[in-house]
């Protein structure tokens, strides 16, 4: 009984000393890398096509950054953070990269197809926050 208590807290006590190593390692990598933050503001008669930009776009783009890219992340707005008030944001598409002048440099030569992609999935206009991750 004593040994199956002992090898249950061993246990539990090593998973989570785990997942608190990995979450440690994780903020490490991240502090220092470049965001750009691609966000579509709501109004009254815009659109947003959330499965041609998940499955299409982001893809497209992601594939123009390569190995600079660390990952990307899509939300879908739901709602104001104040009560009663319209949504912000439809969407907002964010790609973490390690180098701006290596970011700039993919997005140049593409910047193009990348705009006219804009058409597949809204009618809005994006505005874009390039960002440094502090924590």
């Amino acid at each position: 009984m004593k040994l199956k208590l002992l090898l249950s807290f061993f246990l539990l006590f090593t998973s989570v000393a785990a997942f608190s190593q990995d979450k440690q390692n994780k903020d490490a990598v991240e502090k220092g890398l470049i965001k750009v933050s691609v966000m579509y503001p709501y109004a009254e008669g815009k659109t947003f096509n959330m499965e041609y930009y998940e499955t299409k776009h982001m893809p497209m783009v992601a594939g123009y950054l390569g190995a600079n890219l660390v990952k990307y992340t899509i939300e879908k707005g739901l709602a104001s953070g104040i009560p009663n008030q319209p949504l912000p944001f439809m969407a907002i598409g964010t790609f973490y990269i390690k180098s701006l002048s290596d970011y700039q440099a993919a997005i140049a030569p593409n910047r193009d197809a990348i705009r006219a992609d804009f058409a597949n999935y809204t009618n809005v206009a994006p505005i874009i926050l390039v960002s440094e991750v502090v924590k």
